[in-house]
């Protein structure tokens, strides 16, 4: 079972309490920079993790202001489509809800002060449910978005770590992001030129060891790079332990089967 830091209570809880129960999840941000991508990028994992645990979900943004732009990024981004929050939270009724912001403190370089006890956007404190805090981030504008060959390597750079820590985006940041990327891509399409075999269970447990821990994406990303040194596991594992891993990363790792010679 998925087991996230709540924002509120300052303890690590169950994300969800009935497994199987439709579960709303809010995610609430104001703005269009980097920290408000990493807000969507977190409720994306989210989804992701709670459906593969057998949850259904529905995705609510929640925003006063960008709502297209929000929207656009994160298709970009490979993000799941955000329902218009303020149409449907309140017709819901008992639904479980999970709510995705930004975590307190100011964004480097603006002076905003984000997560004092409301939810950004619409000045009320958050009710029943966990409350998932994402750090700031910063770097380059959010329209650098639109200017990338591959998108998933800003997805890389801002997932690549731990949620509480903020991020910066530094010069070339991007660039190393879309190498270490493309590198992985390539191994996985050699991969798949052997025979399939299935995730070996050692690997499917350690991976969903990390991603239930409080999202540990970087723990999964760690996963795979210890994989990748151990000689006993067949090259077709591999790509399947990769393709599985991808059903949360999102990182198109698959993108290049065909393209190896």
């Amino acid at each position: 079972m998925l087991r996230i830091l709540d924002a509120k209570s300052g303890e690590t809880v169950p994300a969800v309490s009935a497994r199987r129960a439709l579960t709303r999840v809010e995610v609430h941000t104001s703005g269009y920079d980097l920290t408000a991508l990493r807000v969507l990028l977190t409720t994306d994992l989210l989804l992701r993790a709670l459906e593969l645990g057998g949850t259904p979900v529905l995705p609510l943004l929640t925003a006063d202001h960008h709502q297209a732009e929000l929207h656009a990024a994160a298709t970009t981004l490979g993000i799941r489509p955000f329902e218009d929050g303020r149409d449907l939270a309140a017709g819901l009724g008992e639904a479980q809800v999970v709510r995705v912001t930004a975590a307190a403190g100011t964004v480097p370089g603006t002076g905003t002060v984000l997560g004092t006890g409301t939810v950004p956007g619409t000045g009320t404190v958050p009710g029943t449910g966990v409350t998932v805090a994402v750090a700031p981030a910063d770097g380059p504008d959010a329209g650098v978005l639109g200017t990338l060959d591959d998108p998933a390597a800003l997805r890389l750079a801002l997932l690549d770590a731990p949620r509480g820590t903020a991020v910066h985006l530094g010069a070339g940041a991007l660039d190393a992001a879309g190498r270490r990327l493309g590198r992985l891509r390539q191994s996985v399409a050699q991969w798949a030129r052997s025979p399939s075999r299935p995730v070996p269970e050692k690997v499917r447990g350690r991976l969903r060891d990390a991603w239930e821990d409080d999202l540990d994406v970087p723990g999964v990303l760690g996963v795979l790079r210890w994989m990748e040194n151990q000689p006993e596991i067949p090259d077709g594992a591999r790509f399947e332990t990769c393709a599985y891993a991808d059903r949360l990363l999102a990182l198109d790792l698959t993108r290049d089967l065909g393209r190896t010679a």
